[in-house]
């Protein structure tokens, strides 16, 4: 699989699990057994789908790797912020969205965003991944993308545990059949993800992916990022439209969840094992056309490599 193959799983992939997952985002469940319905159980629609800033913005990221032979925290800022002043950025964040609206106000990169522990949020990672295919980025830069709209170590190792297991697929330690959390830990600083990640390797593969969200599945990072690793390296057995229902069932934030883990399982995998009716089912949206064209603009620069 070369590597514009790759970058198509990742985003379709990314973009179904956020449009899938948005309808249920922070839904709160109720048993059926606590509830009686004196008419009978209602029946319940499906929401529809609807991209929001989990793919927004990692589109914008596309853009600035696909514009610009270097990549910078100044350079992803100008279409971070480019991204929000002309489109209807959806859902996004209170961190993200307390960068974009300082910057609007002309505030430098470096000094926006949020600080302190309210910053660990899971906003860097879910638009991080295709700096996983930029050949030869720092971690140093990595860290000051990180911090434009999150100034927190936790926020910067859970971006980074995304750009290493896309890393790790290009170099053919993660095929789906090795331990991803495994490769992972050796590779991140001690942190809380870090043991997050231990924690669910300790649990081991008989846990159920509803049992491991019960951890935590919100938008803290070190709920989110972990969980969403675990979904993906279960991608072979479990397939995308489980991966998918299954993240939805735990709750929580289930648009981030469902597109980090999709963008992971897409690249692993690639389209051709995304089921039709989930890609035609994104086709539909208005967004694709965003979407097709950073596509047909990544194939004609690295269709070959």
């Amino acid at each position: 699989m070369n590597k514009y193959e790759r970058f198509e799983g990742c985003i379709l992939g990314g973009a179904i699990g956020d449009a899938y997952g948005s309808g249920y985002e922070h839904q709160s469940k109720i048993e059926d057994e606590q509830v009686y319905f004196l008419f009978g159980k209602p029946k319940t629609e499906e929401p529809s789908w609807q991209i929001t800033d989990d793919t927004q913005l990692t589109l914008a990221t596309c853009e600035a790797v696909l514009d610009n032979q270097h990549i910078s925290a100044g350079i992803v800022t100008e279409y971070l912020l480019r991204c929000y002043k002309q489109r209807n950025v959806r859902g996004i964040g209170s961190s993200t969205l307390k960068a974009l609206q300082e910057l609007s106000a002309g505030g430098h990169w470096s000094q926006v965003g949020r600080r302190g522990e309210y910053a660990a949020g899971n906003g860097a990672a879910m638009r991080i991944a295709p700096l996983g295919f930029v050949e030869n980025l720092q971690r140093n830069t990595l860290r000051e993308i990180t911090s434009i709209t999150h100034h927190n170590d936790e926020a910067y190792v859970g971006a980074l545990c995304i750009v290493l297991a896309i890393r790790e697929i290009f170099n053919g330690n993660w095929t789906g059949e090795e331990d991803l959390h495994e490769l992972l830990i050796a590779k991140i600083p001690d942190t809380r993800i870090r043991d997050r990640l231990i924690k669910i390797q300790e649990l081991g593969e008989e846990k159920s992916l509803f049992e491991i969200g019960q951890l935590g599945s919100g938008a803290y990072v070190v709920d989110s990022v972990p969980l969403a690793i675990t979904a993906a390296s279960r991608i072979k057995k479990i397939g995308f439209e489980k991966m998918y229902r299954d993240l939805i069932e735990i709750g929580g934030d289930t648009d981030t969840n469902c597109s980090i883990a999709g963008q992971l399982a897409g690249t692993l995998l690639g389209k051709k094992s995304i089921p039709n009716k989930l890609l035609y089912q994104l086709e539909s949206l208005h967004e694709f056309v965003w979407i097709n064209r950073v596509l047909t603009r990544f194939k004609d620069k690295y269709n070959n490599i």
